[in-house]
Protein backbone atom coordinates (compact mmCIF):
# COMPACT_ATOMS: atom_id res chain seq x y z
CA UNK A 1 0.00 0.00 0.00
CA UNK A 2 1.16 3.66 -0.90
CA UNK A 3 2.15 6.21 1.80
CA UNK A 4 0.13 8.78 2.15
CA UNK A 5 -3.00 6.38 0.48
CA UNK A 6 -6.41 6.17 2.18
CA UNK A 7 -6.87 3.43 4.33
CA UNK A 8 -10.23 1.59 4.20
CA UNK A 9 -9.40 -0.82 6.97
CA UNK A 10 -6.97 -2.36 9.00
CA UNK A 11 -6.53 -6.02 10.22
CA UNK A 12 -4.94 -7.49 12.88
CA UNK A 13 -4.81 -9.72 15.68
CA UNK A 14 -3.83 -7.74 18.26
CA UNK A 15 -5.95 -4.70 18.26
CA UNK A 16 -6.48 -2.85 21.48
CA UNK A 17 -10.25 -2.37 22.22
CA UNK A 18 -10.99 -1.00 25.27
CA UNK A 19 -8.60 -2.39 27.99
CA UNK A 20 -8.70 -6.19 25.82
CA UNK A 21 -6.05 -7.07 23.05
CA UNK A 22 -7.61 -9.44 20.42
CA UNK A 23 -8.15 -10.14 16.51
CA UNK A 24 -10.33 -7.39 14.97
CA UNK A 25 -10.69 -5.67 11.69
CA UNK A 26 -10.78 -1.50 12.55
CA UNK A 27 -13.08 -0.19 9.26
CA UNK A 28 -12.59 3.34 7.81
CA UNK A 29 -15.07 5.82 6.55
CA UNK A 30 -14.20 9.29 5.59
CA UNK A 31 -11.42 9.60 8.04
CA UNK A 32 -13.47 8.05 10.96
CA UNK A 33 -13.59 5.08 12.89
CA UNK A 34 -17.01 3.52 11.24
CA UNK A 35 -16.84 0.26 13.03
CA UNK A 36 -14.76 -2.33 14.72
CA UNK A 37 -15.56 -5.89 14.13
CA UNK A 38 -14.40 -9.19 16.00
CA UNK A 39 -12.25 -11.21 13.97
CA UNK A 40 -10.24 -10.97 10.95
CA UNK A 41 -13.35 -11.68 8.56
CA UNK A 42 -13.50 -8.81 6.30
CA UNK A 43 -13.24 -8.57 2.55
CA UNK A 44 -14.01 -5.22 2.47
CA UNK A 45 -15.98 -4.01 -0.50
CA UNK A 46 -14.51 -4.08 -4.05
CA UNK A 47 -11.83 -1.70 -4.30
CA UNK A 48 -11.24 -1.71 -0.41
CA UNK A 49 -7.47 -1.03 0.84
CA UNK A 50 -7.40 -3.13 3.63
CA UNK A 51 -4.19 -3.40 5.37
CA UNK A 52 -3.70 -6.26 7.20
CA UNK A 53 -0.96 -6.15 9.67
CA UNK A 54 -0.51 -9.64 11.29
CA UNK A 55 0.36 -9.66 14.72
CA UNK A 56 1.22 -6.22 15.01
CA UNK A 57 -0.72 -4.27 17.78
CA UNK A 58 -3.04 -1.57 16.26
CA UNK A 59 -3.84 1.42 19.13
CA UNK A 60 -5.24 4.64 19.42
CA UNK A 61 -2.34 7.32 17.37
CA UNK A 62 -0.10 8.86 20.34
CA UNK A 63 -1.28 12.72 21.20
CA UNK A 64 1.35 14.41 22.74
CA UNK A 65 0.43 17.92 23.94
CA UNK A 66 3.93 18.99 25.25
CA UNK A 67 5.68 19.99 22.15
CA UNK A 68 8.04 22.94 21.31
CA UNK A 69 8.06 23.10 17.76
CA UNK A 70 9.43 26.37 17.56
CA UNK A 71 8.62 28.13 14.35
CA UNK A 72 8.09 30.79 13.55
CA UNK A 73 11.00 32.52 14.70
CA UNK A 74 13.42 29.85 16.00
CA UNK A 75 13.38 27.46 12.92
CA UNK A 76 16.70 26.47 13.81
CA UNK A 77 16.06 24.76 16.73
CA UNK A 78 13.12 23.22 15.31
CA UNK A 79 9.98 23.40 12.47
CA UNK A 80 6.61 21.96 11.81
CA UNK A 81 7.99 20.26 8.82
CA UNK A 82 10.60 18.01 10.73
CA UNK A 83 9.08 18.01 14.24
CA UNK A 84 5.64 16.80 12.73
CA UNK A 85 7.39 14.25 10.40
CA UNK A 86 9.63 13.33 13.40
CA UNK A 87 6.36 12.36 15.64
CA UNK A 88 4.62 10.50 12.22
CA UNK A 89 7.79 8.32 12.46
CA UNK A 90 6.99 7.82 16.34
CA UNK A 91 3.10 6.73 15.82
CA UNK A 92 2.26 10.10 16.99
CA UNK A 93 -1.25 11.54 15.15
CA UNK A 94 -1.54 14.87 17.23
CA UNK A 95 0.55 16.85 18.63
CA UNK A 96 0.12 20.01 20.79
CA UNK A 97 2.72 22.96 20.35
CA UNK A 98 3.55 25.12 22.73
CA UNK A 99 3.34 28.67 23.38
CA UNK A 100 7.55 29.20 23.40
CA UNK A 101 10.62 29.33 21.98
CA UNK A 102 8.99 30.93 18.88
CA UNK A 103 9.40 34.47 18.32
CA UNK A 104 6.70 35.90 18.59
CA UNK A 105 5.61 33.76 21.74
CA UNK A 106 1.52 32.93 21.01
CA UNK A 107 0.92 35.50 24.35
CA UNK A 108 -1.87 37.09 21.84
CA UNK A 109 -4.59 36.32 19.49
CA UNK A 110 -2.33 38.10 16.57
CA UNK A 111 0.36 35.96 17.38
CA UNK A 112 -1.81 33.18 17.19
CA UNK A 113 -2.86 33.85 13.69
CA UNK A 114 1.05 34.03 12.94
CA UNK A 115 1.79 30.93 14.07
CA UNK A 116 -0.95 28.87 12.32
CA UNK A 117 -0.12 30.87 9.25
CA UNK A 118 3.44 29.58 9.47
CA UNK A 119 2.11 25.93 10.13
CA UNK A 120 -0.11 26.07 7.39
CA UNK A 121 1.30 23.30 4.88
CA UNK A 122 3.98 21.49 7.11
CA UNK A 123 2.46 19.43 9.14
CA UNK A 124 2.53 15.57 8.60
CA UNK A 125 0.20 15.23 11.42
CA UNK A 126 -2.56 16.96 13.51
CA UNK A 127 -1.51 20.06 15.56
CA UNK A 128 -3.29 21.82 17.96
CA UNK A 129 -1.89 25.17 19.82
CA UNK A 130 -1.35 26.33 23.13
CA UNK A 131 -1.74 29.72 24.17
CA UNK A 132 1.08 31.51 27.14
CA UNK A 133 -0.26 33.85 30.10
CA UNK A 134 2.62 36.19 30.18
CA UNK A 135 2.35 39.45 32.53
CA UNK A 136 0.05 41.42 31.71
CA UNK A 137 -1.96 39.92 28.88
CA UNK A 138 -4.87 39.22 30.62
CA UNK A 139 -7.07 40.86 28.22
CA UNK A 140 -6.04 38.41 25.05
CA UNK A 141 -6.63 35.20 26.70
CA UNK A 142 -10.36 35.09 25.77
CA UNK A 143 -10.21 35.92 22.07
CA UNK A 144 -7.49 33.35 22.19
CA UNK A 145 -9.93 30.92 23.50
CA UNK A 146 -12.60 31.78 20.73
CA UNK A 147 -10.16 31.61 17.84
CA UNK A 148 -9.40 27.86 19.33
CA UNK A 149 -6.33 27.36 21.81
CA UNK A 150 -6.04 24.31 23.84
CA UNK A 151 -5.49 26.15 27.11
CA UNK A 152 -2.80 27.99 28.15
CA UNK A 153 1.02 28.04 29.70
CA UNK A 154 2.45 29.64 32.09
CA UNK A 155 6.32 30.01 33.79
CA UNK A 156 6.35 30.94 37.69
CA UNK A 157 10.40 30.69 37.28
CA UNK A 158 12.81 32.02 34.47
CA UNK A 159 11.20 30.69 31.29
CA UNK A 160 14.81 30.39 29.49
CA UNK A 161 14.02 32.89 26.71
CA UNK A 162 13.18 36.58 27.38
CA UNK A 163 10.04 36.86 24.95
CA UNK A 164 8.55 34.67 27.53
CA UNK A 165 8.51 36.35 30.92
CA UNK A 166 7.25 34.28 34.44
CA UNK A 167 4.06 35.73 35.85
CA UNK A 168 3.92 36.84 39.60
CA UNK A 169 1.17 36.27 42.03
CA UNK A 170 -0.79 39.28 40.94
CA UNK A 171 -0.82 38.36 37.26
CA UNK A 172 -1.86 34.54 38.10
CA UNK A 173 -4.67 35.84 39.77
CA UNK A 174 -5.69 38.19 36.70
CA UNK A 175 -5.32 36.06 34.37
CA UNK A 176 -7.62 33.17 36.34
CA UNK A 177 -10.38 35.75 36.69
CA UNK A 178 -10.56 35.56 32.70
CA UNK A 179 -10.14 31.82 32.73
CA UNK A 180 -13.36 31.43 35.38
CA UNK A 181 -16.23 30.06 33.32
CA UNK A 182 -14.30 29.33 30.22
CA UNK A 183 -13.22 25.24 30.70
CA UNK A 184 -10.10 26.35 29.25
CA UNK A 185 -6.81 25.49 31.40
CA UNK A 186 -4.01 26.70 32.59
CA UNK A 187 -0.47 24.75 32.65
CA UNK A 188 2.07 25.63 34.64
CA UNK A 189 5.68 25.06 34.68
CA UNK A 190 6.57 24.56 38.46
CA UNK A 191 9.31 25.71 39.64
CA UNK A 192 9.77 28.74 42.13
CA UNK A 193 13.15 30.58 43.06
CA UNK A 194 13.33 29.63 46.75
CA UNK A 195 16.07 31.18 48.98
CA UNK A 196 19.73 28.73 48.68
CA UNK A 197 20.86 29.72 52.50
CA UNK A 198 24.61 28.68 50.86
CA UNK A 199 25.75 30.08 47.48
CA UNK A 200 26.26 26.41 45.36
CA UNK A 201 29.59 26.09 43.95
CA UNK A 202 31.03 23.35 42.25
CA UNK A 203 32.59 21.66 38.41
CA UNK A 204 29.78 22.81 36.52
CA UNK A 205 30.90 19.86 33.78
CA UNK A 206 29.28 17.42 36.78
CA UNK A 207 25.79 16.54 36.76
CA UNK A 208 25.62 16.73 40.24
CA UNK A 209 26.75 20.37 40.35
CA UNK A 210 23.01 21.68 38.26
CA UNK A 211 21.21 19.02 39.95
CA UNK A 212 21.86 20.44 43.41
CA UNK A 213 20.77 23.93 41.87
CA UNK A 214 17.23 22.68 40.97
CA UNK A 215 16.22 21.17 44.39
CA UNK A 216 12.81 19.11 44.57
CA UNK A 217 12.08 22.33 47.22
CA UNK A 218 11.81 24.67 43.96
CA UNK A 219 9.04 22.59 42.63
CA UNK A 220 6.96 21.38 46.14
CA UNK A 221 7.03 25.11 46.98
CA UNK A 222 5.30 26.12 43.25
CA UNK A 223 3.12 23.07 43.34
CA UNK A 224 1.65 24.25 46.69
CA UNK A 225 1.41 28.02 44.62
CA UNK A 226 -0.71 26.13 41.80
CA UNK A 227 -2.99 24.27 44.10
CA UNK A 228 -3.98 27.13 46.55
CA UNK A 229 -5.07 29.07 43.21
CA UNK A 230 -6.80 26.01 41.64
CA UNK A 231 -9.11 25.72 44.52
CA UNK A 232 -9.72 29.17 44.96
CA UNK A 233 -10.50 29.74 41.38
CA UNK A 234 -11.78 26.13 40.45
CA UNK A 235 -10.73 27.23 36.95
CA UNK A 236 -8.70 23.45 35.15
CA UNK A 237 -4.72 23.42 36.43
CA UNK A 238 -2.20 21.01 34.88
CA UNK A 239 1.58 20.57 36.42
CA UNK A 240 4.03 19.95 33.09
CA UNK A 241 6.91 17.60 33.34
CA UNK A 242 6.53 16.52 37.04
CA UNK A 243 10.55 15.67 37.75
CA UNK A 244 9.99 15.24 42.14
CA UNK A 245 7.84 12.55 43.90
CA UNK A 246 8.20 15.16 46.72
CA UNK A 247 5.03 17.18 46.11
CA UNK A 248 2.62 13.94 44.96
CA UNK A 249 1.48 14.17 48.54
CA UNK A 250 0.54 18.26 48.20
CA UNK A 251 -1.29 17.54 44.73
CA UNK A 252 -3.51 13.81 46.50
CA UNK A 253 -4.78 16.15 49.18
CA UNK A 254 -5.46 19.45 46.53
CA UNK A 255 -7.22 16.56 44.90
CA UNK A 256 -9.16 15.08 47.51
CA UNK A 257 -10.28 18.97 48.61
CA UNK A 258 -11.97 19.14 44.90
CA UNK A 259 -8.84 20.99 43.05
CA UNK A 260 -9.80 20.07 39.41
CA UNK A 261 -5.75 19.45 38.76
CA UNK A 262 -3.94 17.17 37.09
CA UNK A 263 -0.45 16.52 36.44
CA UNK A 264 2.04 15.11 33.98
CA UNK A 265 5.34 13.82 33.70
CA UNK A 266 7.89 12.83 30.91
CA UNK A 267 9.78 9.63 29.03
CA UNK A 268 13.13 11.64 30.58
CA UNK A 269 12.47 11.40 34.12
CA UNK A 270 10.89 7.63 33.84
CA UNK A 271 13.82 6.71 31.70
CA UNK A 272 17.04 8.72 32.55
CA UNK A 273 18.46 8.84 36.24
CA UNK A 274 20.81 11.52 37.81
CA UNK A 275 23.32 8.36 38.67
CA UNK A 276 23.84 7.63 35.39
CA UNK A 277 25.00 11.53 33.63
CA UNK A 278 28.22 11.00 32.23
CA UNK A 279 30.71 14.62 32.95
CA UNK A 280 29.93 17.13 30.17
CA UNK A 281 26.97 15.22 28.70
CA UNK A 282 24.73 18.02 28.62
CA UNK A 283 22.68 16.39 26.05
CA UNK A 284 21.13 14.97 29.32
CA UNK A 285 20.04 19.06 30.57
CA UNK A 286 16.48 19.93 31.00
CA UNK A 287 14.78 21.69 33.74
CA UNK A 288 13.25 20.43 36.31
CA UNK A 289 16.52 18.15 36.27
CA UNK A 290 16.35 14.23 35.48
CA UNK A 291 16.92 13.52 39.65
CA UNK A 292 18.12 9.88 41.35
CA UNK A 293 16.56 6.36 40.60
CA UNK A 294 14.76 5.95 44.18
CA UNK A 295 12.91 9.24 42.78
CA UNK A 296 12.25 8.01 39.41
CA UNK A 297 11.05 4.80 41.13
CA UNK A 298 8.50 6.90 43.05
CA UNK A 299 6.99 8.45 39.69
CA UNK A 300 6.30 4.87 38.04
CA UNK A 301 4.30 3.81 41.19
CA UNK A 302 2.80 7.31 41.19
CA UNK A 303 1.99 6.77 37.56
CA UNK A 304 0.12 2.75 38.44
CA UNK A 305 -1.73 4.26 41.51
CA UNK A 306 -2.97 7.21 39.18
CA UNK A 307 -1.92 10.10 41.01
CA UNK A 308 0.17 10.94 37.74
CA UNK A 309 -2.27 11.59 34.83
CA UNK A 310 -0.05 10.80 31.59
CA UNK A 311 3.08 11.02 29.85
CA UNK A 312 4.20 13.12 27.24
CA UNK A 313 7.99 14.52 25.72
CA UNK A 314 8.23 17.52 26.40
CA UNK A 315 10.62 17.44 23.15
CA UNK A 316 12.47 20.87 23.72
CA UNK A 317 15.44 21.09 20.76
CA UNK A 318 17.95 23.71 19.94
CA UNK A 319 20.82 24.13 17.79
CA UNK A 320 24.03 21.91 18.46
CA UNK A 321 25.96 25.21 19.65
CA UNK A 322 23.34 26.11 22.64
CA UNK A 323 23.88 22.60 24.08
CA UNK A 324 27.79 23.47 24.80
CA UNK A 325 28.82 19.84 24.24
CA UNK A 326 32.27 21.72 23.50
CA UNK A 327 33.12 22.74 27.19
CA UNK A 328 30.55 20.25 28.79
CA UNK A 329 28.95 23.00 30.85
CA UNK A 330 25.84 22.38 32.46
CA UNK A 331 25.27 26.02 33.87
CA UNK A 332 25.43 27.34 30.85
CA UNK A 333 24.09 24.58 28.50
CA UNK A 334 20.02 24.71 26.67
CA UNK A 335 17.88 23.25 28.80
CA UNK A 336 15.87 20.45 26.50
CA UNK A 337 15.48 16.66 25.47
CA UNK A 338 14.97 16.01 22.16
CA UNK A 339 12.86 12.52 22.21
CA UNK A 340 9.26 13.36 20.02
CA UNK A 341 10.02 10.18 17.97
CA UNK A 342 10.83 8.16 21.39
CA UNK A 343 8.32 8.26 23.32
CA UNK A 344 5.90 4.89 22.60
CA UNK A 345 9.44 2.54 23.01
CA UNK A 346 11.06 4.86 25.62
CA UNK A 347 7.84 4.33 27.42
CA UNK A 348 7.10 0.61 26.53
CA UNK A 349 10.78 0.04 27.14
CA UNK A 350 10.66 0.63 30.94
CA UNK A 351 6.68 0.35 31.39
CA UNK A 352 6.54 -3.27 30.24
CA UNK A 353 9.20 -4.48 32.72
CA UNK A 354 6.90 -2.70 35.69
CA UNK A 355 3.76 -4.72 34.90
CA UNK A 356 2.40 -1.94 32.77
CA UNK A 357 -0.47 -3.70 29.77
CA UNK A 358 -1.05 -2.03 25.87
CA UNK A 359 -4.24 -0.79 28.00
CA UNK A 360 -2.04 1.42 30.10
CA UNK A 361 0.25 2.62 27.35
CA UNK A 362 -3.05 3.93 25.34
CA UNK A 363 -4.66 5.36 28.64
CA UNK A 364 -1.31 7.24 29.53
CA UNK A 365 -0.11 8.42 26.06
CA UNK A 366 -3.08 8.87 24.46
CA UNK A 367 -6.67 9.10 25.79
CA UNK A 368 -5.53 11.50 29.46
CA UNK A 369 -3.68 13.69 26.90
CA UNK A 370 -6.06 14.31 24.56
CA UNK A 371 -8.74 14.84 27.68
CA UNK A 372 -6.29 17.71 29.03
CA UNK A 373 -6.41 19.71 25.42
CA UNK A 374 -10.21 19.05 24.97
CA UNK A 375 -10.05 16.69 22.31
CA UNK A 376 -11.23 13.09 23.91
CA UNK A 377 -14.37 13.66 21.46
CA UNK A 378 -12.20 13.05 18.65
CA UNK A 379 -8.99 11.76 19.71
CA UNK A 380 -6.71 9.18 21.69
CA UNK A 381 -9.57 6.27 21.78
CA UNK A 382 -10.29 3.32 19.31
CA UNK A 383 -14.10 3.51 18.63
CA UNK A 384 -16.36 4.18 15.99
CA UNK A 385 -17.14 8.27 15.33
CA UNK A 386 -13.69 9.07 16.21
CA UNK A 387 -10.87 10.04 14.22
CA UNK A 388 -9.05 7.21 12.14
CA UNK A 389 -5.75 7.59 13.95
CA UNK A 390 -3.77 4.38 14.63
CA UNK A 391 -0.41 3.67 15.40
CA UNK A 392 0.78 0.00 14.01
CA UNK A 393 3.45 -0.87 16.61
CA UNK A 394 5.42 -4.52 17.23
CA UNK A 395 5.90 -4.36 21.04
CA UNK A 396 8.55 -7.16 20.95
CA UNK A 397 10.93 -5.89 18.29
CA UNK A 398 14.53 -4.36 19.60
CA UNK A 399 15.83 -1.62 17.60
CA UNK A 400 18.79 0.85 18.55
CA UNK A 401 18.49 4.85 17.93
CA UNK A 402 20.84 5.68 15.62
CA UNK A 403 21.55 9.31 14.21
CA UNK A 404 20.51 8.48 10.61
CA UNK A 405 17.17 7.27 11.84
CA UNK A 406 15.74 10.53 13.41
CA UNK A 407 13.95 12.86 12.33
CA UNK A 408 13.91 15.73 14.02
CA UNK A 409 15.26 18.36 13.22
CA UNK A 410 18.73 18.27 15.69
CA UNK A 411 19.77 15.47 16.08
CA UNK A 412 21.05 15.55 19.65
CA UNK A 413 19.34 13.48 22.37
CA UNK A 414 20.74 12.03 25.28
CA UNK A 415 19.04 8.30 24.24
CA UNK A 416 21.62 7.72 20.77
CA UNK A 417 22.89 4.44 20.89
CA UNK A 418 19.59 3.42 23.12
CA UNK A 419 18.38 -0.05 22.98
CA UNK A 420 14.40 -0.03 22.78
CA UNK A 421 11.60 -2.33 22.43
CA UNK A 422 8.60 -1.34 20.79
CA UNK A 423 9.01 -0.35 16.88
CA UNK A 424 6.65 1.20 14.78
CA UNK A 425 5.53 0.12 11.59
CA UNK A 426 3.11 2.08 10.27
CA UNK A 427 0.94 5.58 11.15
CA UNK A 428 -2.43 6.56 10.27
CA UNK A 429 -3.97 9.78 10.20
CA UNK A 430 -7.84 10.32 9.76
CA UNK A 431 -7.24 6.90 7.60
CA UNK A 432 -4.36 8.00 5.64
CA UNK A 433 -1.21 6.45 5.51
CA UNK A 434 1.44 8.74 6.60
CA UNK A 435 4.20 7.17 8.00
CA UNK A 436 5.35 3.04 7.19
CA UNK A 437 8.64 1.66 7.67
CA UNK A 438 10.55 4.52 6.91
CA UNK A 439 8.80 6.24 4.07
CA UNK A 440 6.47 9.24 4.87
CA UNK A 441 3.27 10.77 2.71
CA UNK A 442 4.19 12.44 -0.13
CA UNK A 443 2.95 15.82 1.27
CA UNK A 444 1.48 17.06 4.89
CA UNK A 445 -1.76 15.34 5.15
CA UNK A 446 -2.10 16.68 9.07
CA UNK A 447 -4.55 19.73 9.61
CA UNK A 448 -4.84 22.23 12.27
CA UNK A 449 -7.23 21.18 15.28
CA UNK A 450 -9.22 24.33 16.72
CA UNK A 451 -10.77 23.12 19.99
CA UNK A 452 -14.28 24.77 20.17
CA UNK A 453 -15.91 26.26 23.35
CA UNK A 454 -17.30 24.00 25.31
CA UNK A 455 -18.80 26.14 27.91
CA UNK A 456 -21.68 28.67 26.83
CA UNK A 457 -20.11 31.74 25.28
CA UNK A 458 -22.63 34.05 27.06
CA UNK A 459 -20.96 33.02 30.01
CA UNK A 460 -17.98 34.28 28.86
Amino acid sequence: MEVGSAVSAVRSKRVLIGNEVRPAVVVIKDGKIHQILSGSNFSGDGGCEVLDVGDSVVMPGIVDCHVHVNEPGRTSWEGFWTATRAAAAGGVTTIVDMPLNSIPATTTLGHFHEKLREASGKCFVDTAFWGGVIPGNQLELRPMIHAGVAGFKCFLIHSGVEEFPHVTDCDLHAAMKQLQGTGSVLLFHAELDVQQTTEETGDPSQYSTFLRSRPDVMETEAIRTVTELCLQYQVRCHIVHLSSAKPLKLIQRARQAGAPLTVETTHHYLSLCAENIPAGATQFKCCPPIRGSNNREQLWSALKDGQIDMVVSDHSPCTPDLKKLDSGDFTQAWGGISSLQFGLPLFWSSASKRGFQLSDVARLLSQKTAQLCSLDNQKGSLCPGYDADLVVWDPEREFEIQEAGIHHKNKITPYLGFALRGAVCATILRGRLVYKDGSFSPEPLGKHLLIPQRNNPAQL
